[in-house]
């Protein structure tokens, strides 16, 4: 019997790394697979040219965002096989915990790229806030969940995510394209 294939992926549980792997699962036509939460690109490559994960999937670009920097970077000091570029539709949401109001946000947090995406809605809606960059769009809405940020704090993220760590779900769609396409690269070691 076959062990399961492993996954790693750039992001935590409920993030759009999450999605494209599982995307990538069902058009592989994989039924039995696993998925590693490696949080950024470089710990998902380095997983991948070990051997410790039998594939990485990460994100690449963004129709509305650009290149995605942290992958590119990763992508320089490692040596894969790129198996399949594949997309996936994208839309963010505005999360705070329970019971918190517009009003009481003091900043919103996210992946660099959440916030490219977001920027002119951020501009528009959110002028005197201050806004900064997180590791990873689920992890942030994991770590507000958890208390590593404060309670004040606002965070952009999947919709899932306001399921899996019990938070409200300020905005939807927040992003500033109705069509906001990620590339997602699967990978593998270079043999």
């Amino acid at each position: 019997m076959q062990s399961p294939i492993s996954l790693g992926i750039m992001g935590a549980r409920g993030s759009f790394s999450e999605e494209a792997a599982r995307t990538y699962a069902k058009k592989e036509g994989l039924s039995d697979f696993s998925i590693e939460y490696l949080i950024t690109a470089e710990n998902v490559l380095t997983a991948v040219e070990e051997g410790a994960v039998d594939k990485g999937i990460f994100p690449i670009e963004n129709s509305n965002g650009g290149v995605v920097i942290e992958a590119i970077y990763a992508m320089a000091g490692h040596v894969c096989t790129i198996e399949k570029m594949f997309e996936i539709d994208v839309h963010h949401n505005l999360l705070v915990k329970k019971g918190v109001t517009a009003d009481s946000i003091t900043k919103i947090t996210s992946h660099d790229q959440a916030i490219k995406q977001s920027r002119m809605y951020l501009k528009r809606k959110w002028p005197n806030v201050d806004v900064e960059e997180y590791k990873d769009t689920a992890l942030a809405a994991k770590d507000l969940s958890e208390g590593v940020l404060p309670e004040t704090t606002a965070v952009i993220a999947p919709k899932i995510c306001a399921e899996l760590y019990v938070l409200d779900i300020l905005e939807e769609s927040i992003q500033d394209l109705k069509f906001n396409y990620t590339s997602f690269l699967a990978v593998s070691k270079r043999v």
